[in-house]
């Protein structure tokens, strides 16, 4: 099993597709849900403390806004720990609304990065046969995900 990070990383789609084909989806629902069931956290609907924009400091300067930054403090983590990513372009809100532009561009930017993992870039489907051609390089490019990469195994192409 891989830890396959998901672009938009709030759309439940992704998240069960990966889920479907023996991945672990990295998205920020999970690390939001650990952050409020914490012990002690005094503002769940804020989903952050004063500490958050300082970590998002590792992933964004200090002149970028503090949104921005307690965003990347969940991103981030998740980021580094993907072994794969699946980058949806232009997609619909209803299937994964993400919130702030600046941070989604931040967030695609540091995925592709990552050259070392396999990452496929897909754009959102306009229609029926668009959306079974999507959902089958979805389908493939987790099927060829093997469970247990090296790093040196990986194969760093981004699949387009």
């Amino acid at each position: 099993m891989s830890k396959v990070f998901i672009y938009p990383s709030t759309s439940l789609i992704l998240s069960d597709l990966v889920e479907r084909f023996g991945h672990e989806p990295l998205g920020v629902a999970i690390a939001i849900r650990e952050k409020i069931q914490t012990p002690g956290f005094d503002s769940p609907p804020l989903q952050m403390t004063p500490e958050d924009p300082k970590k998002g400091l590792k992933y964004a300067a200090v002149e970028v806004p503090s949104g921005v930054r307690g965003r990347m403090s969940l991103f981030g983590p998740l980021i580094e720990s993907a072994e794969a990513a699946i980058i949806i372009n232009d997609s619909d809100l209803a299937f994964g609304c993400m919130g702030c532009s600046r941070t989604n561009e931040l967030v695609k930017f540091l995925t592709r990065q990552r050259t070392e993992i396999p990452i496929l870039e897909l754009t959102y489907p306009s229609d029926e046969d668009e959306g079974l051609a999507f959902i089958q390089r979805i389908k493939e490019f987790l099927a060829g995900i093997p469970g247990n990469m090296e790093k040196s195994e990986k194969s760093g192409e981004n699949v387009k």
